[in-house]
């Protein structure tokens, strides 16, 4: 659980944006009396990696962060791309972070009690392939002992890794917390059982959010692999059947359903990856409403916004969360958006 002196989490707020465009104020904890009976809500259970490693580049004898970013092979060998820093903690502003050491191909890193290879250089300087030197037991070992959880300025004290574990938090596959699954409690989930709203789960390795450097932060999601279990399709697909919403809790479930559904309209069961992105140009032919954070336009989230509502509308919403200020990050506020136009 977040500690008190962590920001965003005391009476957080949602903005509530409808099927017919009418913008309302909410508390947050109104979740829970906002979908009717035959509504599907499905969230993200990827619990959260302490994907941030500290340690020295061996050739050079530089010290290094390391955050991982993206699985290349998500089963039993470590591989990964990753975002390489120089010295300095996430007290400076990712912006203001000296460049990682010079390096090549095959050097080696020491990142505490587990060593990586440096397979290739990507074609920008700070994002690299990485294959770890330990089996995958090893590699969870050495993680869970040294690395730490993807942190921002924003948030003064350091995180725990418990700190960025959503309520449904199962499988660790996520590079960043699914933040969108803070919102989720068991009052909540509670009501919408009496409701007779249902709920269901998939896994998707939510990759990270900044990296200060905006031409490398332009090609944000990366390849992002996803899991959808039998029951979780089933229950998606018998809910868009009988007319039922489905609204998804974050950007990561949009991906994962968006995608399993690409090639027929009904979404497929099984592991899969969720590429590119979805925008201004994606029909959607899941998802009926996402809760999300609040983002402004540039990032790579807002880009998923706008396949839900067109520009004059999303203006309209980041100038009202700005006036009645509105907390951004993985910590703050929230909004609610139905895609608009739906018939």
């Amino acid at each position: 659980m977040i500690r008190a002196d962590s920001p965003g989490r005391d009476d957080p707020r949602l903005l509530s944006l409808d099927v017919g465009g009418q913008i309302r104020h909410l508390p947050r904890r109104a979740l829970g009396q906002l979908f009717r009976a035959g509504d599907l809500v499905v969230a993200n259970d990827a619990a959260t990696l302490p994907a941030s490693l500290h340690g020295r580049h061996e050739a050079s004898g530089e010290a290094i962060e390391i955050r991982l970013a993206a699985w290349i092979e998500p089963g039993d060998c470590p591989h990964f791309l990753a975002v390489a820093f120089g010295g300095g903690d996430y007290r400076t502003l990712t912006e203001e972070r000296s460049p990682p050491p010079q390096i090549s191909p095959g050097d080696r890193l020491v990142l505490g009690p587990l060593a990586a290879v440096v397979e290739h250089l990507c074609d920008h300087p700070r994002l690299l392939a990485l294959r770890f030197a330990s089996d995958r037991a090893g590699f969870f070992t050495g993680l869970a002992r040294h690395g730490r959880p993807i942190q921002y300025a924003h948030v003064e004290q350091p995180l725990a890794l418990w700190d960025v574990w959503t309520p449904v938090a199962a499988d660790p596959m996520a590079f960043e917390a699914p933040s969108a699954g803070f919102s989720l409690g068991w009052h909540t989930l509670a009501a919408w059982r009496q409701r007779g709203v249902g709920f269901a789960t998939l896994t998707h390795a939510a990759g990270i959010s900044s990296t200060g450097d905006p031409a490398l932060d332009r090609r944000f999601p990366l390849d992002e692999p996803y899991r959808i279990c039998r029951a979780t399709a089933a229950a998606v697909n018998e809910t868009r059947a009988r007319g039922g919403r489905i609204i998804a809790i974050g950007t990561s479930v949009v991906r994962a359903l968006e995608t399993a559904a690409a090639q027929t309209g009904y979404v497929a069961w099984g592991d899969g990856t969720a590429r590119g992105r979805i925008g201004p140009q994606t029909s959607l032919r899941v998802i009926d409403a996402i809760l999300t954070g609040v983002h402004q336009p540039g990032e790579s989230h807002f880009e998923l916004l706008r396949a839900f509502a067109d520009d004059k509308v999303l203006h309209r919403l980041v100038l009202m969360a700005e006036a009645w200020q509105y907390r951004p990050h993985e910590f703050g506020d929230s909004m609610l958006i139905e895609r608009q136009g739906r018939t």
